[in-house]
């Protein structure tokens, strides 16, 4: 038996609700079982050429040494140049810091920028990790739940109730993960005003900007006024637009003295992200957009087939995502049935009842604070999507 006394922090982290799930659906595979898989949240793509290229010319060109801790600066300049080309914002060198990730940057803002007793409103159906890291910090994660017949935008009046005097940031996900949800530029505008009035910080999570459909063109709410530039931390990464998830690249952009304390928890934590991957980032985001915006096109046919054969299914209905890759259905209606003598209570019951009847794999929607739905990934090819459908409709159907 273990004897290890573990930190009384990593006790405040919840394990994943989806692990199961997942081990459940690689133990059917592993045993030679097909599974359908609608769980990943990354790209299906394969990382653009010549982003591939660009690391393979640094490791012959010997570029695999530190660097400094906070990114090289052709990164951090490729960095500005895309947010100044994409967003009209103007950013300095030591307004910027490159992470592991997107997912390491928001860890090391909630590590410099939050104590105990902080509070962070979070808008549910949320990306799970975002409560997590504000647990990790002895800080309170405030949930404000969003509505399906408000296409899972926030409500203005339940914003506003949600603010204290304890109130330390509001992070926002345009467009979201899970839900796909966009914010208009009025709705951004009120939460800048509202940050402004109660003197709140922003933390706004751009990873799936360039994933987006029916014409929609994210605004990052850093724009929307002075106050908003200086209080907003905008988080974004290489990931999603650039299928470079195993890449891990992300970085942040916004206030000097943040960007520094970041800079300096890197160097005695994880020290610089990889030399190779920065100078392929330099690369995607310098080089052609020609394969961004072929992701893009697939991503929205097929996100048009999913909506279109999810609402065809009596009992789910789905609302259809302006961004990212995912939906998010609304399976209620399901709850309260059977399936060959199983109970579906649950969003949890109807994702592993589904694994193991019909051979289905997809995110339940209690993992993101929300359990009458789940989450479907739409980054696989079309086949699998069509063949993933016809078998969720056949398993709803034989539901009593």
């Amino acid at each position: 038996m273990s004897k290890a006394k573990l930190s009384k922090r990593i006790g405040l982290i919840e394990p994943s609700m989806t692990i199961g799930i997942s081990a459940k659906a690689k133990e059917l595979c592993a045993s030679g079982i097909d599974v359908l898989t609608f769980s990943a949240g990354e790209p299906d793509f394969d990382t653009p050429d010549n982003v591939k290229e660009a690391a393979i010319k640094a490791i012959k060109d010997g570029f695999t040494k530190y660097t400094a801790a906070g990114g090289i600066n052709e990164l951090k300049d490729a960095v500005i140049a895309k947010e100044k080309r994409r967003n009209g914002l103007d950013y300095k060198r030591e307004e910027v810091c490159i992470s592991a990730g997107a997912k390491h940057s928001l860890f090391n803002i909630g590590q410099v920028m939050l104590d105990e007793g902080d509070e962070v409103i979070i808008p549910a159906p949320y990306w799970v990790t975002y409560e997590a890291i504000v647990k990790y910090t002895q800080a309170k994660p405030v949930i404000v739940k969003t509505k399906e017949e408000n296409n899972f935008v926030l409500d203005k009046n339940e914003l506003e109730k949600a603010i204290t005097d304890k109130t330390k940031m509001i992070w926002i996900n345009n467009p979201s993960n899970p839900t796909g949800a966009t914010y208009e530029k009025e709705d951004l505008q009120f939460i800048a005003d509202l940050a402004e009035k109660h003197d709140i910080w922003i933390v706004s999570d751009e990873i799936y900007e360039d994933i987006v459909f029916d014409g929609y063109s994210p605004v990052s709410i850093a724009t929307l006024s002075d106050y908003a530039k200086e209080r907003t931390l905008i988080v974004n990464g290489t990931s999603k637009s650039y299928s470079m998830t195993g890449w891990r690249i992300g970085y942040t952009c916004g206030d000097k003295e943040v960007m520094a304390a970041m800079t300096k928890l890197q160097s005695q934590s994880t020290s610089n992200p990889t030399s190779i991957a920065q100078m392929a980032a330099v690369e995607a985001l310098n080089g052609s957009q020609d394969s961004v915006e072929m992701m893009r096109k697939k991503f929205e046919e097929r996100r048009n087939y999913i909506v279109d054969a999810l609402n065809a299914i009596e009992g789910i209905t789905c609302v259809k995502p302006k961004g990212a890759f995912y939906v998010f259905p609304n399976v209620s209606n399901c709850y309260g049935k059977e399936y060959n003598g199983k109970k579906i209570n649950n969003s949890m019951d109807f994702a592993m009842v589904l694994l193991e009847e019909a051979r289905v794999a997809l995110v339940p929607g209690i993992a993101f604070g929300e359990d009458d739905f789940v989450r479907i990934s739409f980054a696989t090819d079309m086949d699998t999507i069509k063949k993933g459908m016809e078998a969720l409709k056949e398993f709803v159907s034989a539901l009593k």
